[in-house]
């Protein structure tokens, strides 16, 4: 398993300190909230990308890619009737797909469910095609620079789009390209009828990417979610990319979220190899 986590959790840690205290952790990638740089990706200027992607190198981690690709931005939405904010999303997000590749990723999750749910007078089969038509119009440039979208189902406590791993692959499938596939994340698994394990072993053919996390906003084993069936899943399925660490409660501080939940699924994966 490679073990990643998601830069925002060190909130005002300078990138120096928190990649290197990553390291030391024992992670090996990071993940990078855009908006931690600058809240607008065209605002992000070239030397600052090439300062930080050799930050990244020089603590000798590997960036994972990027996520919480909207947040804080104003002007974009996934699922608008508008053709042209649809126009200007895509536009944005084949930036990021910019910003990702020279940051040394490949991978950037789409979440936002603030630029995502849906809007008055529009159904679900609508905003569907709507945010086929918005991606698709980014996806040239990510096919081009080898980076894959992988979209973020959400539970129904943050969003009523995308709620669930089905509807991932779905919207997946509409947008048909390699270069657009699912992301799972345990808190908004949580929400499912079905078990984790069974949703994961479900959708083995499109998971890109995943985030550890519980539904009580911590890390791994930082609530009730156990652990065992979802690493036994990720193995059956032969998973064998990022695991990423990502919090919305950073109360216990960095250093807590960090060494707790590296502990945690080290532990757990140990149990699970072992049978």
């Amino acid at each position: 398993m490679n073990y990643a986590i998601c830069n925002e959790t060190f909130q005002d840690w300078p990138f120096e300190k928190a990649f290197a205290y990553a390291r030391e952790c024992g992670y090996t990638g990071v993940e990078i909230a855009p908006f931690t740089i600058n809240e607008n990706v065209f605002d992000i200027r070239p030397e600052q990308r090439t300062t930080i992607c050799q930050q990244i190198k020089d603590a000798d981690l590997k960036c994972v890619g990027l996520h919480w690709l909207l947040a804080k931005t104003e002007g974009f939405y996934l699922t608008t009737a508008d053709a042209d904010v649809r126009k200007a999303t895509g536009a944005y997000l084949a930036e990021l797909a910019r910003l990702c590749r020279e940051l040394d990723g490949d991978i950037m999750v789409l979440g936002s469910p603030f630029q995502r749910n849906l809007l008055p007078g529009i159904s679900h089969e609508q905003a569907m095609e709507f945010a086929k038509d918005t991606i698709s119009q980014a996806m040239p440039v990510l096919e081009d620079l080898g980076v894959t979208l992988a979209l973020e189902p959400l539970g129904p406590g943050e969003g009523d789009f995308l709620n669930t791993a089905a509807s991932g692959i779905e919207l997946a499938k509409m947008v048909d390209s390699p270069n657009c596939r699912l992301h799972l994340d345990v808190k908004a698994m949580s929400s499912e009828t079905e078990p984790i394990a069974d949703v994961i072993r479900a959708s083995k053919e499109w998971i890109a990417h995943f985030h550890a996390n519980d539904p009580n906003l911590l890390g791994p084993g930082m609530g009730e979610v156990d652990f065992e069936p979802i690493f036994k899943a990720l193995k059956d399925i032969e998973y064998s990319d990022w695991v990423s660490v990502e919090v919305f409660d950073y109360k216990p501080g960095a250093e807590t979220i960090c060494t707790e939940s590296l502990r945690y699924m080290r532990e757990i994966e140990a149990k699970v190899s072992a049978v």
